[in-house]
């Protein structure tokens, strides 16, 4: 028996290895094939993203440029850039933040006209607008224009415009000649060569395309692609035994696993001639040069639509896909040793499994009579013993269709039963006790609730006394101020009817006066200066009082709006926003003076809004007073306080708030809104709680932005044109 195994077992892996070894070969091909397309189809998607990212920057720019072309952009262009010493023109580094919005520079030289200023002033919009939108896609976006214009959008080197020198030559590197007309005549997105870069130090790939108006190339809109990890995939991912590469039709080398192209100046051209070894540093064997030169012909003699090409000199298979976008040819080598390998392991496989198969069926029948008899008797035993300790998990074999599965099936069934009994009974006793602990939680929880309900009732209480009596105080300030102006009114009528009476009664002896004593000539000039006097001493007077009464009103309304949070709604009226900003930099002016912080004023014309005067006011003060107090730890050199007012959409309009202070910590910005939070001394401020909860009833938010501890802090407060919120009055 063991003979005739062993005859059949050796025919069977001479046949299974032949068979196998065709099979694996056609196998391996395939796979090879598929590999490398799936591959492309990854690897391109970043190219692919940059010519549609072209095609949408493309179109707004010429948009851009054709909703420009009757507009007046000289006050607006001097505004944003200046001219350097060097002959340069740059963006104005006051207030310049690189990583938010793009650099301008401009060549020597360049003839500033209308027509410059218009396309310098589009191209930045545009950039200010997609720049920072795709900022995930790519490391940069820039627009060049044909007269030595440079608009740049690069976070990670934010003040590149502003540090490069004024002979940079600009107009000379491939990203701008490549989409000149004699280079470009179809002006379409075309690829430079990969290139390392020397700000960053990474390999990086350049998508340039021509942008033209009039039929005249007028600009060149462009990216730069980081291909670092892309070159890196190719190296280190690749399939068992195989190794990628890249190369571009026209020969030049792009990644190779044991070329180090840092190395060699002007990258390497698999079709120039043969150098020999050591003649530049990092230059390949000349075995390296003839393979290379072997799999770049194989390429390119490949039928259309082949994916595989065999190399039977080196007895190498290599399977070739291109990238979409630069036209790289993205190249995977096969050694045929790897998919022979795959056969002779297979057959080993067979052999060793009939040696195997032959030491089983010599043992299948000590086998059969140790578990046909013997073990299911000792199962029986371990399985009584099981259960006498309490272990009613037993597994017995029940297939058997003898008698020993007959029992093996009751002792099984006998066992669970016992077993749903005691679990039935466990989980009664777990149920009860787990019931006493869950009212005993019950009653912990209701007792925290009593409590902080009685604490918020007691401060509710204080703080409406409290609001009551500042309401009376303000009420008897805004009387008494009312009465002195109106007292101040009568008294200058009077006091002016007066004189004016004694001057008429006397005029005959003041004119003989003047006549007859030097000294009278200066008598009526004296007379006039006293009046004028009486006159603006008068009008400031009642110019203070009267913004005494209007500053209490609105204080006084500020409070009521605190009050009031439950009553009846109130009516909206048209509001300057403009002036309550004012209003609230009045209000708090001899604190902002006192901490020497300097206001800056971004207010853009703002039709009248639909909204709680009141309300905006108090959180406008609030937002003030918070800033000021957050500055106090800073050099006042440093403190600023910068007020903006601008359309946010169409129906919106936003008022932003930006210190210099010493800024939120991430901890704290999700519980600045909270009722009752402050960073303030106990006793000296009720935190923006009332603030955020005004504005969302207004139909409006307020929210907050900071890096952090030490970068300031920005709150926003938006508000609809034509509010919706809920209002409450008195």
């Amino acid at each position: 028996m063991a003979v005739r195994i062993g005859v059949v077992i050796a025919l069977t892996t001479l046949v299974s290895y032949l068979h196998i070894l065709r099979t694996m070969r056609d196998e391996s091909l395939e796979h090879l094939a598929r590999h490398v397309e799936e591959r492309v189809q990854r690897e391109q998607a970043i190219f692919v993203l940059s010519e549609e990212t072209h095609a949408l920057i493309k179109k707004a720019f010429e948009e851009r440029l054709q909703a420009t072309s009757q507009e007046d952009p000289t006050a607006r262009f001097h505004g944003m850039f200046e001219r350097r010493a060097d002959g340069t023109i740059r963006t104005r580094p006051q207030g310049f933040d690189g990583t938010r919005v793009p650099g301008v520079w401009i060549t020597p030289g360049v003839k500033v006209d209308t027509g410059f200023q218009r396309r310098v002033l589009a191209a930045y919009d545009v950039m200010a607008q997609y720049g920072p939108a795709y900022r995930t896609r790519h490391i940069n976006t820039f627009i060049v224009l044909t007269e030595g214009v440079n608009v740049l959008y690069w976070p990670e080197v934010p003040n590149w415009t502003q540090d490069v020198g004024a002979d940079y030559p600009l107009l000379s590197f491939e990203y701008f000649t490549l989409t000149r007309p004699q280079e470009n005549p179809l002006r379409q997105v075309t690829w430079t060569r990969s290139y390392k870069d020397d700000t960053s130090g990474k390999w990086l790939l350049s998508a340039v395309t021509p942008v033209d108006q009039d039929g005249q190339h007028v600009a060149t809109l462009g990216n730069d692609v980081l291909v670092d990890e892309l070159l890196s995939r190719t190296l280190i991912d690749h399939l068992p035994g195989a190794h990628n590469l890249i190369f571009r039709d026209d020969g030049q080398l792009v990644a190779h696993p044991e070329i180090k192209l840092d190395s060699l100046t002007g990258g390497y051209d698999i079709l120039a001639p043969p150098k020999p070894e050591g003649s530049q540093p990092g230059r390949p064997t000349a075995e390296q040069q003839a393979h290379l030169r072997s799999i770049f012909e194989a390429v390119k003699r490949r039928e259309p639509g082949q994916t595989v090409v065999e190399l039977p000199e080196y007895d190498e298979y290599i399977a070739v896909a291109q990238l979409r976008g630069p036209g790289w040819n993205f190249v995977t080598v096969l050694p045929e040793s790897v998919v022979t390998s795959k056969a002779i392991e297979a057959a080993r496989y067979v052999l060793v499994f009939g040696l195997v198969s032959l030491l089983v069926e010599l043992l299948i029948m000590f086998w059969v009579l140790r578990e046909q008899l013997s073990r299911p008797l000792q199962a029986f035993t371990q399985a009584t013993a099981q259960v006498t300790a309490g272990d009613f998990g037993v597994s017995l074999e029940t297939s058997r269709q003898d008698e020993l599965g007959q029992l093996a099936r009751s002792f099984e069934r006998m066992a669970q039963e016992v077993r749903q009994r005691e679990e039935a009974l466990r989980q009664a006793n777990e149920g009860l006790e787990q019931r006493v602990e869950e009212r005993t939680r019950e009653l912990k929880e209701v007792h925290q609730q009593l409590l902080q309900t009685a604490r918020q009732a007691g401060m509710a209480e204080i703080a409406t006394n409290v609001l009551h009596n500042v309401g009376n105080v303000l009420n008897s300030v805004y009387t008494a101020a009312q009465l002195a102006r109106e007292r101040m009114l009568g008294m200058k009528l009077e006091h002016v009817g007066r004189v004016a009476h004694l001057l008429q009664e006397h005029q005959g002896e003041l004119n003989t006066f003047v006549t007859q004593d030097d000294r009278g000539r200066n008598l009526l000039p004296f007379l006039d200066k006293l009046g004028k006097n009486l006159l603006d001493d008068r009008g400031g007077m009642l110019e203070l009082l009267g913004d005494i009464g209007r500053y209490t009103e609105h204080i006084g309304d500020i409070v009521k709006v605190q009050q009031n949070h439950a009553r009846m709604p109130r009516l909206q009226e048209a509001v300057s926003l403009t002036e309550l900003v004012e209003d609230a930099l009045r209000i708090n002016e001899a604190g902002l003076s006192r901490h020497q912080v300097k206001v800056e004023r971004q207010l853009a014309p703002i039709p009248p809004v639909l909204t709680d005067k009141h309300k905006v006011l108090m959180i406008l003060v609030n937002l003030f007073s918070n800033a000021k107090y957050a500055m106090d730890a800073i050099p006042p050199e440093e403190r600023r306080l910068t007020v903006k007012l601008e359309h946010s959409a169409a129906d919106r309009v936003r008022i932003e708030v930006r210190d210099t202070g010493v800024g939120i910590a991430p901890e704290q910005l999700t519980r600045i809104f909270q009722y009752g939070f402050t960073t303030r001394q106990s006793g000296h401020g009720f935190g923006l709680h009332s603030s955020a909860v005004a504005a969302q009833e207004m139909g409006g938010s307020l929210t907050v932005h900071s890096e952090g501890a030490g970068h300031g802090a920005t709150f926003i407060l938006e508000l609809p044109l034509h509010s919706t919120g809920l209002m409450h009055a008195s």
